[in-house]
């Protein structure tokens, strides 16, 4: 057990770091201190022979030397001159001798007399410089030729500086590297822990197994969910993203580390994602899905670190809910029909139980002629008959809900070039828009529709309620905008941004009007089917 802690404690990120650092340095500091050590004792060494050569050379010039040399020194004067020279200048030994080797001077006065254990080196005239094991023991060591009246070598002067000097000298810088040596270990361990310390706070404290096994973890549960998921860093820098969202955002190339500002065109969804509109579920239509945004900020040890944005397609089921919400409208016409009807069977039947068969006739005639008039007028004047349909089914449902909707007398359309599709999204999503905007309103409560097909095609639709307020006209285009309470299972604020991004595709204009009223005019060109097609939410 004690053995496993060990392993562990050493396979931690900092005992790496240090390790490596230590190791590194002490390799570095190592080589450093041996090559620094070698140059500076041959520099020693050079030194303290070119110093013993100076003084060899000094004393092979003097005169005094040379003439008692040449004379055989009877009075004994080379010795003291050594020994003056030995003084002054501070070598260990300053040695004069003939060119047979025989010794005039000696620090051991024993010697003088004596020949050269080694034989005279300056014969060739020339200095020589090394180190000598000598009489005295290894010393740095300079030979000068003595030259006579005639210029022939007649003797030498071999100075020397013991090695114990050099040595003392070189034990010196020795020290001195290794005080460095010492000084920079130390830095390089504080500067170690201080590095490990900073990474450990950047990566919060994980070790290099764990953020390993945290990044295969956060690609295995980024790369396996149906939600798209995007990660931003505080500065608004895309630092993790997901296939589904590239497909959602229709994003390509290089994504991570670039701004979202630079992703995504300036819009409700730009702001959504970075974080200037709060709130949670928020509705964002693009050109062809309905996306529901959620963004939450993420921090870790109080030190907040981004943000992940989650965005869910809600375009099938939110066309579904639409399509479920119309039925239940139709339903509810057709109810009300029935009860219409209902009524008036009863009128009938109660006419011919009194007998009164004219009256009887004469009221299922008028009962019918009402019932196909306006139905007749929309096929007669509308095309494509499913937007005549939709009218029809819609006017049925405002009625319900005790709203008058009238088609001017003057509404032709008759183009089928452009999409039908995109026309019956458009008129649905109006025609509701204004019946709501009549709710809780004083009667009479009336919605104007109208089409033209002079230019291209004209639709507008009116209403007698409180209108879009002027300050407002900008905004109730806007994804998610809505002044109406919400309804259970259906999301607010589309209708009218869907009906702007197709009106916009299709190379038309949506005018809307400050009230009292509210007034919705469209105009779309009659070459709308070379548009993009829809895959947008429907009615």
């Amino acid at each position: 057990m004690q053995r496993l802690r060990g392993r562990h404690r050493f396979s931690t990120l900092t005992a790496q770091i240090l390790l490596a650092s230590l190791s590194l340095l002490v390799f570095t500091v190592a080589l450093g201190g041996f090559l620094f050590s070698m140059i500076s004792n041959q520099t020693l060494d050079q030194q303290y022979q070119l110093r013993a050569l100076g003084i060899a050379t000094t004393a092979a010039q003097m005169s005094e030397v040379r003439s008692a040399l040449a004379a055989g020194d009877p009075g004994h004067v080379i010795d003291g001159i050594a020994h003056q020279v030995m003084a002054a200048a501070q070598p260990d030994y300053v040695v004069v001798s003939d060119k047979e080797g025989m010794r005039f001077s000696h620090p051991d006065p024993a010697l003088i007399g004596r020949r050269l254990e080694e034989p005279v080196a300056v014969l060739d005239g020339q200095t020589h410089v090394g180190f000598d094991p000598g009489s005295l023991g290894r010393s740095a060591n300079a030979k000068a030729p003595i030259f006579g009246a005639d210029g022939s070598v007649i003797g030498q002067v071999s100075v020397g500086i013991e090695d114990t000097e050099v040595l003392s000298n070189q034990m010196q810088n020795i020290w001195l590297i290794t005080g460095f040596s010492v000084l920079v270990l130390a830095l390089g361990v504080v500067g170690s822990l201080l590095l490990s310390r900073r990474i450990k706070r950047v990566t919060f404290d994980l070790e290099p197994a764990e953020i390993a096994s945290l990044l295969q973890e956060r690609e295995a549960l980024l790369h396996g969910i149906r939600e798209a998921v995007v990660g931003l860093d505080d500065r608004g820098k895309v630092t993790v993203i997901n296939e589904e969202a590239r497909r959602l955002l229709h994003l390509e190339g290089e994504v991570l580390g670039r701004p979202i500002a630079e992703l995504l065109p300036h819009g409700r969804l730009r702001d959504l994602l970075a974080g200037r509109l709060p709130g949670a579920d928020q509705v964002a239509l693009t050109d062809d899905a309905l996306l529901v945004v959620n963004r939450m900020p993420v921090s870790t040890a109080g030190r907040s670190i981004g943000s992940v944005v989650t965005l869910r397609d809600r375009t099938e089921i939110e066309s579904l809910v639409r399509d479920l919400h119309s039925i239940q409208g139709l339903m509810e016409a057709m109810r009300a029909l029935e009860h219409e009807y209902a009524n008036r069977l009863h009128i009938v039947d109660g006419l011919l139980e009194m007998g009164d068969l004219e009256q009887a006739k004469r009221y299922v005639s008028q009962v019918s002629a009402m019932s196909r008039s306006l139905g007749e007028r929309l096929r007669a004047t509308i095309a494509p008959p499913e937007l005549a349909a939709l009218v029809l089914a819609k006017v049925a449902v405002a009625a319900e809900q005790d709203v008058q909707m009238e088609v001017t007398a003057d509404s032709r359309l008759d183009h089928p070039e452009v999409d039908h599709t995109e026309l019956v999204t458009i008129v649905g999503n109006l025609l509701d828009n204004a019946v709501d905007a009549l709710a809780n309103t004083p009667r009479p409560r009336i919605v104007t529709v109208q089409f033209d097909d002079a230019d291209g095609v004209f639709i507008a639709v009116r209403d007698n309620g409180p209108g879009v307020p002027a300050d407002k006209i900008d905004q109730v285009m806007v994804d998610g905008y809505s002044t109406k309470d919400p309804r259970p299972g259906m999301r607010r604020g589309i209708g009218l941004a869907l009906v702007s991004r197709i009106v916009r595709r299709a190379g038309g204009t949506l005018d809307v009007f400050p009230g009292p009223g509210g007034n919705f005019e469209v105009w779309l060109p009659a070459t709308a089917q070379a548009a993009v097609e829809d895959r947008s939410v429907g009615v």
